[in-house]
């Protein structure tokens, strides 16, 4: 028997359908579902809202930073649906950082990615808060608790009731979109609407597609990176996805479509019917656009499409810390409690740990919304950094010991790797150069220093009681049902 044979003998039982032991979870969601999932997290606030000041910032060249960083993200998909196809496992992340590069790699990788989720879910509550004050007079902090109370609710009922959830809030967000992607050609080919100057030449017409300079555009990486967070969700549903070998794939196949339509057709048709001048800091550019077509109640369309992206994103972050918590305490580096399943096959007290963490932020709502959720949110934007280079480097070491014929190649391979996964990472670290050059990047990097002392700690406490040295796999393990 070889290597490679060995490994896939030891990497998990295999159902009937090919696609690996569950991990103890039940396989409720389905295709359509793990689609919207894939869909629904690329689209976020960072768009809707986010990118009047990122326009406003880089102009038109906007567009083509997020092609620049849309190719990175497909080739860190396409290296984590590699790995999926390998061996799908819920805890992917973790998982792969414990094989490839050791438990410590493992441990600071399940810990960060689960702090990158309760950090975003936090803010996310809390400008939940501010979007329902549009129609009604109640304190954010009020409806930040309420949102987390129904999220958490329903993510510990069935993981199937999460995905139809994410479904039909992915649903709302792709059809707005779309909605104003129709208006706009409408707007552009026979005039619908009022817009004042409607025309492809503004994307070169108005000082150019860099009015700014280069360096500012540059710049604006970091913000349009960031609107990328939640795409790698696909990757936690693994243990729980219909055929996840199949339906993973497909997902991530579809990437570049939900890329080029979602992000670069919706700002080519913005940023066409109205000057890029038009948009600033702190208005939605779909507000604007739909306003300017004369749509009745452009305002309220967009507050409620952006209270949805809210919900979409605490219920994900919910979902996703639920199973980092386990995957952790399965390796030993989390209470032993966490591992534990309830009666419908739901992480149920690794969701409760994490939704009481996520009060916080409520708490934190009603003391110092807006400098101490600087700080907090500064989390989510180094820590997904750090998870997608791991998920990269997990890659090379992966494709390495492919070549060496110590473990199996699969079907799903990226192209161009490793050539392509080094030239992502090379990305990746350009990201985190230019966060230097930016007050919120400098901290977002102190935040980041921290919480790697802080994590660290940890891990070396653990290793010094002795817990760190659990040889459970969760690819097998049953434990905790």
């Amino acid at each position: 028997m070889t290597a490679a044979d060995s490994h896939l003998s030891d990497a998990g039982t295999q159902d009937s359908t090919g696609t690996g032991d569950s991990e103890g979870y039940s396989r409720g969601l389905s295709p359509r579902t793990i689609q919207m999932i894939a869909i629904g997290g690329a689209i976020g606030t960072g768009l809707f809202y986010g990118a009047g000041g990122a326009i406003e910032q880089a102009g038109p060249a906007l567009i083509l930073a997020y092609l620049a960083a849309g190719v990175a993200i497909f080739v860190i998909m396409r290296a984590l649906g590699e790995l999926l196809t390998y061996r799908p496992v819920s805890g992917s992340f973790a998982e792969y950082a414990h094989e490839f590069l050791g438990r410590y790699a493992g441990f600071v990788t399940g810990w960060s990615y689960w702090a990158v989720w309760v950090a975003t879910c936090m803010a996310e509550i809390t400008v939940a808060g501010k979007y329902v004050q549009y129609w009604f007079d109640i304190q954010p902090w009020i409806t930040a608790l309420v949102v987390l109370a129904v999220m958490f609710a329903a993510n510990l009922i069935s993981v199937r009731l999460f995905g139809e959830g994410e479904f039909w809030f992915s649903t709302i967000k792709v059809t707005a979109i779309i909605g104003m992607i129709l208006l706009g050609i409408g707007v552009l080919t026979i005039g619908f609407g009022h817009a004042a100057n409607p025309t492809v030449t503004n994307l070169w017409a108005d000082g150019g597609v860099f009015p700014n300079g280069f360096g500012q555009s540059l710049l604006v990486l970091q913000i349009v990176l960031f609107a990328y967070v939640g795409v790698e969700l696909v990757g936690v549903t693994a243990g729980e996805a219909r055929d996840p070998r199949k339906t993973l794939r497909k997902a991530i196949n579809t990437l570049p479509f939900r890329i080029g339509l979602f992000y670069v057709g919706a700002l080519l048709v913005i940023m066409s019917v109205s000057s890029w001048r038009t948009f600033h800091a702190g208005k939605s550019p779909f507000v604007e656009v739909f306003q300017q077509i004369g749509i009745p109640g452009a305002a309220g369309i967009i507050n409620f499409v952006l209270l949805t992206a809210a919900l979409s994103s605490c219920n994900s972050g919910i979902y996703s810390t639920g199973r980092m918590l386990r995957t952790l305490s399965l390796h030993g580096e989390a209470p032993a409690a966490l591992n534990k399943l309830s009666s419908r096959h739901v992480p149920y007290i690794g969701i409760s740990a994490s939704a009481a963490a996520m009060v916080i932020g409520v708490i934190v709502n009603i003391i110092s919304p807006d400098k101490a959720f600087a700080y907090i949110t500064s989390v989510s934007t180094i820590g997904i950094i750090f998870v997608w280079g791991m998920i990269l480097v997990c890659h090379l070491i992966y494709r390495a010991r492919v070549a060496r014929g110590e473990l199996p190649a699969t079907d799903y391979r990226l192209p161009g790797a490793p050539y392509t996964t080094v030239l992502a990472l090379a990305f990746l670290a350009l990201v985190v150069v230019l966060l230097f050059f930016t007050d919120s990047g400098r901290t977002a990097v102190l935040v980041g220093v921290v919480w790697a002392l802080l994590v660290s700690a940890g891990y070396l406490a653990l290793t010094r009681l002795g817990k760190t040295g659990s040889t459970t796999d969760p690819a097998r393990s049953s434990a905790g049902r």
